[in-house]
This record gives structure tokens, sequence and C-alpha cells, in this order.
């Protein structure tokens, strides 16, 4: 869990360097970490996760302009996030194709939030390097049906999020049905049930938000991006999935 963590807060960083460039269409590589203020290179001291920002006071050494504190947030939540997977799959082959899909989400929620774009340069890594690991996985627990789930429910999830699409393109962009069937094929691994608990969750969720802005005077045009609650969904069924589907069928039975 320590090492999931502090791998987190190293690949949080780079997120941050990902939700910056990627919707602009730069490289992730080249500059290195620049201050977004003053285009001053980063000194690699100023570029521990969290403790670097905490030393400045949130601040560039170079023009002392106040650095936004989304950046160690970003790298804090993705910290949080590897190490609660690594509570949740331990040591299982499993863990690095979730760690993918948790990076994935912090990237994407900050791009749509910012944004309100979905990059398909993020989405198609997290397909292209999960799908690997999630079948290899099934394989060596001997389980492979867990591939045939993982595809039905990325069919499943984008099938159900395509209609809304189709009848309120403006409500439901096609980069949140693209999303969904990314999460459909993680959440489908864990099992169908989990799918249906991600989406659910998602969709009250976001309903609930909306709720919240109408009543705080926003009007119904300025739609809340949609992606940030199907990652809170997909994390509530990844992390908290088995105990809250136990729950509920012993509550209807």
């Amino acid at each position: 869990m320590v090492i999931a963590g502090l791998l987190g807060l190293v690949i949080g960083s780079f997120l941050n360097v990902v939700a910056h460039r990627v919707p602009r269409g730069e490289s992730i590589v080249r500059p290195g970490s620049r201050c977004p203020a003053c285009g001053v290179d980063i000194r690699p001291a100023d570029n521990i996760p969290v403790v670097s920002w905490l030393l400045l006071r949130g601040r560039c050494r170079s023009c002392e302009e106040a650095i936004p504190v989304k950046y160690p947030a970003v790298e804090l939540a993705t910290g949080v996030l590897f190490a609660a997977a690594a509570v949740r799959f331990g040591l299982a082959l499993a863990l690095p194709a979730y760690l993918v899909l948790f990076a994935a989400l912090v990237a994407i929620t900050v791009t749509d939030l910012e944004l309100r774009l979905i990059p398909k340069r993020i989405v198609w890594p997290a397909y292209s390097m999960g799908a690997p690991l999630l079948v290899a996985a099934a394989l060596v627990d001997g389980e492979p049906r867990r591939i045939l789930d993982a595809a039905a429910g990325s069919a499943a999830a984008f099938a159900v999020l395509f209609v809304i699409h189709l009848i309120s393109p403006r409500g439901m962009g096609f980069g949140d049905v693209r999303l969904a069937a990314l999460l459909g094929l993680y959440l489908g691994w864990l099992g169908p049930a989990h799918v249906g608990l991600g989406v659910f969750v998602g969709f009250v969720a976001g309903g609930m938000a909306g709720i919240v802005a109408l009543a705080l005077g926003r009007s119904r045009r300025s739609a809340l991006p949609f992606a940030p609650f199907l990652a809170f969904g997909t994390l509530v069924a990844v992390l908290a999935g088995q105990p809250i589907l136990r729950w509920y069928l012993a509550f209807g039975a």
C-alpha cells in the first residue's frame, strides 16, 4: 500500500503534465516541467510531489506567481487512489490494470472539469494498456470468463450511454459514451453487476449535483461535465462494489 501510494504521488505529478498538455496537442515528454506563468524550467528539487508545493508555499521560485492548488491535489488524489487499489487487489496481477484505470480517471476528470473535454489520447492508451493486463490476469487466475464479462461490460455501458447520446446529444457528448465503454471494460472484469452499480452511482451522483447546481441558481444550459461522475461511480464500484452488492442482495432477500 505504501509503495503504491508513493508511486501514485509520482504518477500524479505526471498526470498534471498530461492534463495540461494533451488537450493542447503538446508533447508530454519535451520540454520538461515548467512554470505555467513564467515558463522557467522547474528544478528537480522543486518538483517533489506535494512536498515542494508546501515548501514553496504554493508559489514559483522564479516569478513568485501562485501555483494552483490543483497540482498538489491531483498528486495527492492519485496517491490515495493507488494506495486504495493496493488494498483492494493486493499483489494480484489485476492491480497494474486498475492503476492504469485510476490514473486515466484522474487525468480525464481534470480535463473535463477545466475544458469540458475527454481526450482520446488519454482514453485509448488506457484501453491499450489495460486490456492486455486484464486478459493476462484472467488467464493467470484461471478465470477466462472474466474476459467475456469485460467485453460484455464494455459493450453494455457503451450501448446505454449511446442511446442517451442519440436522444440528447447536447446533454450526453460522445466523449462520455467512449469513456463509458472503457469503464465498462474494467467493471465488467469484476462482474456484470459492477457495471450496473458503477453506471447507476454515476448517474445518481450527477443528478444530485445537477439539483444542487439548479438550487444555487445555475442555468440549465450550463450543464455539468459528466465524466467526473462516471469516474466517481466507477471508483465506488471498483473499491467498494463487493460489500455494496452483498448488502443489496442480502437486503433484497
